[in-house]
């Protein structure tokens, strides 16, 4: 028997390898499917049935793709859209594995037509239940993402599945869904890495509003919404291009660089210190662990995209952007930073400063303007600082007009990552004296702006 779970850093996403005699199915596969194909091969298992829980719209499904390679069905939910591959699944179907079976759950909620898939253990037993985006660790489904005007609906459809499908299948049942923490999929996921209905029904909080009048007012919410959901929505259901290999991209030289950039889009994924030294002008920085969380809200994913990364090596960034559907690169800068600057062409810097020196620079008095860039929620609980101007990070291209453009800008977060994307934002927007704030609070002993 193989069991295992697949995890697409930093989209928090979780796919599902399940194998016995000489079957294997994959739940929700992503797009870089390799890693599917790999492990059936060494430990001697095919690729049958490729299962999907729901029209996903964080990440590029990878089930048309991974049918190219291996053959295997796919069976995707939500019957009423206007799927263009697979079959759709129905409520109560069931799939044998080797001498494991799985049972087909409609739970609507996420989307009208999401499912949840039941496994049963060689001697029968309910054993594992995937949950994709309607049951998370310390959490539960978005109902807002299908249409805004339904979200009372579909947060009456979550409860009863919740509560008279998921919960009663037993305490002892492993819950396995579709994201862990992180995900743009749900407020307040729990670092929970694995977890159970007994745990859920104890820890979850949403799983506490039992009255459906309470769990609906709690539940039905409208949550931020990438721009790249758009994409999403239309891969998902047509299936996306296939990429057959994964794609690198083409390595450029500073004058071919500079011409394709006119028409394109630069994004700069090295660390914020060597952005914050010298970069190509126009370029958005986003550090490379955070290209999966953030390049969704600040790029295009239309128009042609040109990196530059801290080696030659673009394949992890490639992944990266596969994921969630920017296809579009046009190639990479070869010899990084340094070709740049041997052709004698112009870069920007972006100034720095420790937590400590912005305090100092406060209690002298001195005419700073701070943005803090952090999430409502990290606000709430590592502390308030007075004076400051809050914006989150992903609503900072909507919300440029509320930042002064005759002051000086020093921009806040809880390390300066963050911060060096809103710099990077408003550098490429015009504005000049922008600093970054490194160190996050641990340093913070401002007496003219305290935490609060």
């Amino acid at each position: 028997m193989l069991f295992e779970r697949i995890e697409s850093k930093g989209l928090a996403h979780y796919s599902y390898l399940i194998a016995d005699g000489t079957q294997a199915v994959v739940i929700d596969p992503r797009r870089d499917c390799d890693i599917y194909v790999k492990r059936t091969v060494q430990e001697g298992f095919r690729i049958a049935t490729i299962l999907e829980t729901h029209r996903n719209e964080d990440y590029v499904v990878g089930s048309v793709e991974l049918a190219a390679r291996t053959g295997a069905e796919i069976w995707h939910a939500d019957w009423e859209l206007p799927y263009e591959y697979g079959q759709a699944v129905e409520d109560g179907q069931t799939w044998q594995v080797g001498r494991l079976r799985i049972r087909a759950i409609h739970t609507p909620g996420h989307t009208p037509g999401s499912m949840s898939y039941l496994l049963h253990d060689p001697d029968g037993f309910p054993w594992v239940v995937f949950t994709g985006d309607a049951l998370f660790a310390g959490d539960v489904g978005r109902t807002d993402l299908v249409d805004v005007d339904r979200k009372d609906e579909m947060a009456n459809l979550l409860y009863d599945s919740l509560f008279n499908k998921l919960l009663p299948l037993g305490d002892h049942v492993v819950v396995c869904p579709g994201h862990g923490s992180g995900s743009v999929c749900g407020a307040a996921i729990a670092e929970r890495v694995w977890t159970t209905i007994g745990l859920e029904k104890r820890h979850n909080a949403k799983l506490q509003l039992t009255d459906r009048d309470e769990f609906v007012a709690e539940t039905a919410k409208v949550l931020e919404r990438p721009p790249y959901f758009q994409r999403m929505e239309v891969w998902n259901l047509a299936g996306a291009p296939l990429l057959g290999s994964m794609p690198s991209a083409a390595p450029l030289d500073a004058g071919e660089f500079e011409q394709r950039a006119r028409d394109g889009q630069i994004l700069d994924t090295r660390m914020e210190l060597g952005f914050s030294a010298a970069h190509v002008p126009g370029a958005t920085s986003i550090w490379l662990d955070g290209v999966p969380s953030f390049a969704g809200w600040f790029l295009n994913t239309e128009q042609p995209l040109l990196l530059v990364n801290k080696t030659d090596d673009s394949t992890e960034a490639m992944r990266y952007l596969l994921r969630i559907g920017f296809d579009n690169v046009a190639g990479t800068l070869a010899d990084g930073m340094m070709s740049w600057h041997r052709s004698g062409r112009r870069s920007v810097a972006t100034k720095t400063v420790v937590v400590q020196e912005l305090c100092t620079l406060l209690d002298r008095h001195e005419n700073a303007w701070i943005l803090d860039v952090r999430s409502s929620d990290e606000i709430e609980s590592d502390g308030e600082i007075g004076g400051a101007h809050h914006i989150h990070v992903t609503q900072l291209p909507e919300r440029m007009n509320e930042v002064p453009q005759d002051r000086s800008i020093y921009i806040f977060c809880g390390s300066g990552l963050r911060s060096m994307i809103g710099a990077s934002l408003l550098q490429r927007a015009g504005w000049d004296d922008v600093t970054v704030v490194l160190g996050g609070l641990a340093g913070w002993s401002s007496i003219t702006c305290p935490i609060r």
